[in-house]
């Protein structure tokens, strides 16, 4: 008797992780591939026949030339390894020391900008990875990016409204411009 519930025991585990840990990941990799195989392989982007990123992860840039991305709460930065949030408390101290600083940052890049810094420039993502920023965060690079590549400013701006991506479907999320795409748009530019 106990050796036939074992044998059972043994071929339901058995068919559980066939089905499970085998058939079940191979078919939806399978769709995947097939239905969406951009996004299924990372959504990379690719110039010149070479990968420069990926659309769904963000990345550095640390130059004037460039516009940046929302702060990364992983070290390092934009690590994908080590998806995370900060875990600050939104009325805490090292939350607000932290904007102060990344305000402070932003101000010493720009000095002659005054308007409000748009919070994407100084809050990180949940994830810590956000590929995106809002409109007026791109907009409000726009005269630093404008003056470090000598370009007029309502060229570059255009560029950025042309980056806008509008709510998926219509209703969800909210305007985005993915960074990397607009930074490789920016680099297509020439001066006048």
């Amino acid at each position: 008797m106990l050796r036939r519930i074992m044998k059972q025991a043994a071929i339901m585990v058995g068919l559980a992780t066939l089905l499970t840990g085998i058939v079940y990941p191979l078919v939806m990799t399978g769709l995947a591939q097939l239905i969406f195989p951009r996004e299924a392989n990372g959504s990379i982007i690719e110039r010149e026949g070479r990968p420069v990123g990926s659309a769904l992860i963000g990345q550095e840039f640390t130059s004037d030339g460039y516009f940046w991305s929302r702060p990364s709460a992983t070290t390092p930065p934009y690590n994908a390894a080590a998806s995370s949030g900060s875990n600050l408390s939104p009325t805490g101290k090292a939350l607000a020391a932290l904007v102060t600083q990344r305000a402070a940052s932003l101000r010493a890049f720009d000095p002659l900008h005054r308007s409000q810094i748009p919070v994407d420039l100084l809050t990180a993502s949940a994830s810590g990875l956000d590929p995106d920023i809002t409109p007026a965060a791109a907009l409000y690079q726009v005269p630093r990016v404008a003056a470090a590549r000598k370009l007029p400013q309502d060229r570059v701006k255009r560029l950025v409204e042309a980056h806008i991506t509008g709510r998926t479907l219509g209703v969800l999320g909210e305007p985005r411009v993915n960074v990397l795409e607009l930074n490789l748009a920016l680099d297509t530019l020439k001066g006048k």
